[in-house]
């Protein structure tokens, strides 16, 4: 039987990335953090996520990470900051288990310069290639299924995979829904 999931965002949605220091980067690279070290969780992003978890939904992150396709990352890295994420949620009913059911990123960007991956690709996102793959993978329901994000391309990622339009969150500051934590609470109101 399909699962219900909430598919997040990376940075900025779990983790902190454009209020890092320009240290956490490699050169030219601002805003792709591909340094496990520098992995810092949102306020409130733990519980919440718990709240979810123990709600029965699938936790499952889709991340853009075109620094690969700019050469300012390894896939090594990138995996290695995903594994800290996934790390950093650890399941508090279960030690030594992730909240995160799953991680998918896209290493790739049209306008990269390392060879395979500087290419358009349909994991990434706007296009709801990740999200396909994941409902497929672990067999979950998009009909029941939430997105946040802290970008629109997130936000259009999840309406060309079919999520309805009212279950994909933006968080924004200057709306009801600024952090993942009311997010949840959002989520959760509605079950």
């Amino acid at each position: 039987m399909p699962t219900a999931s909430v598919f997040l965002d990376r940075d900025d949605t779990l983790i902190a990335n454009a209020s890092l220091p320009a240290a956490a980067f490699a050169a030219g690279t601002h805003g792709d953090l591909a340094d496990p070290a520098f992995v810092q969780l949102l306020p409130g992003v733990h519980e919440a996520c718990c709240d979810l978890h123990r709600a029965g939904y699938v936790l499952v992150v889709m991340t853009n990470q075109g620094v690969v396709a700019r050469g300012g990352a390894s896939i090594t890295q990138v995996e290695a900051t995903n594994a800290r994420v996934c790390e950093t949620l650890s399941n508090p009913d279960q030690p030594g288990i992730s909240l995160i059911e799953r991680v998918y990123y896209c290493p790739y960007h049209p306008a990269g310069s390392v060879e395979p991956f500087c290419i358009e690709h349909p994991w990434r996102k706007p296009q709801p290639g990740m999200i396909l793959a994941a409902a497929e993978e672990l067999n979950l329901d998009l009909a029941a299924s939430w997105l946040v994000g802290d970008a629109e391309r997130d936000i259009e990622a999840g309406r060309r995979a079919g999520i309805d339009p009212a279950r994909l969150l933006l968080l924004d500051t200057n709306s009801d829904i600024p952090d993942l934590a009311a997010a949840a609470s959002h989520i959760l109101s509605h079950r």
